[in-house]
């Protein structure tokens, strides 16, 4: 990484980065950064022209801080999520569940994102519903600040603890993108992912699916009759994942598939 720090800094002698995004693009695909063009489009539109200030942020990239910490700033489902350092960056591989909780939603209705990191399902929901309630659970102090500065009304508390008892048995949707990575994969993630972002929004225990398990089990107290759970989980966790949900008395359950036509979630309705 040195290395590399070094190599940035000799792209930067005698050019003007923010008026030559390609040095920039190559500086960040040296480093290991596959969408280098895009990246680099982001940080130069971050630095507004000053060639220090993106040095300073191509810096940081190299290092392998997260693009969206950076920016301050990431696109999910075409609305733009202010996201602070420390907190788990939204990915586009999740927009599909977003939006099929807001399908799920009544035009009035109630909705729970749990674990709602910096809000980015919760504001898609707010946005596709604007009469609807919509309530965001979030255990990290310093996601809850980011989600409610993006303007998500946001819980502190672990999964559903924090949820006040006028809500049970009156959710349309309940939503969220949970810890789901084993404990043994937790070294095999992107850097970028492994070493900077929180592991408490990632790390789900020895299978991947213990977080997912505790919200399943206690999602029928929250849930009306008919109201849909939806939750994000691995591809090799759809099964699993789907027993869960049937032997907590939800309908068959249906896979959500993200933008490549991988498996990336499942919902269900609640019996009830």
């Amino acid at each position: 990484m040195v290395l590399r720090r070094a190599a940035a800094a000799g792209q930067y002698r005698g050019v003007d980065p923010a008026s030559d995004l390609p040095a920039v693009a190559r500086v960040l695909a040296a480093a290991g950064c596959v969408a280098a063009d895009e990246e680099a489009a982001e940080l130069v539109a971050a630095a507004a022209g000053d060639a220090g200030v993106l040095r300073a942020l191509v810096d940081r990239r190299v290092t392998g801080e997260p693009l969206a910490w950076i920016t301050g700033r990431t696109v999910f489902c075409g609305l733009e999520v202010a996201v602070d350092p420390g907190v788990y960056v939204p990915r586009w591989q999740s927009e599909p569940l977003a939006r099929r909780a807001a399908d799920h939603l009544p035009d009035t209705g109630v909705a729970v994102d749990l674990c709602c990191g910096a809000g980015a399902i919760g504001l898609v929901l707010r946005e596709a519903r604007p009469g609807a309630e919509v309530v965001g659970t979030e255990v990290d102090p310093v996601a809850a600040r980011c989600a409610r500065r993006n303007g998500l009304s946001v819980l502190v508390g672990d999964l559903d603890d924090p949820l006040p008892e006028l809500l049970a048995g009156r959710v349309d949707v309940l939503v969220g993108v949970l810890p789901y990575v084993p404990a043994g994969a937790m070294a095999t993630l992107p850097r970028d992912v492994r070493d900077f972002e929180p592991r408490l929004a990632l790390d789900g225990g020895e299978n991947g699916l213990e977080v997912v398990a505790r919200a399943v089990r206690r999602s029928p107290r929250w849930l009306r009759p008919g109201g849909w759970l939806l939750l994000e989980v691995g591809s090799d966790q759809v099964d699993g994942a789907s027993a869960l949900l049937m032997a907590a008395g939800f309908g068959d359950p249906e896979v959500i598939e993200d933008g490549d036509g991988d498996p990336r979630g499942v919902s269900a309705r609640f019996a009830g």
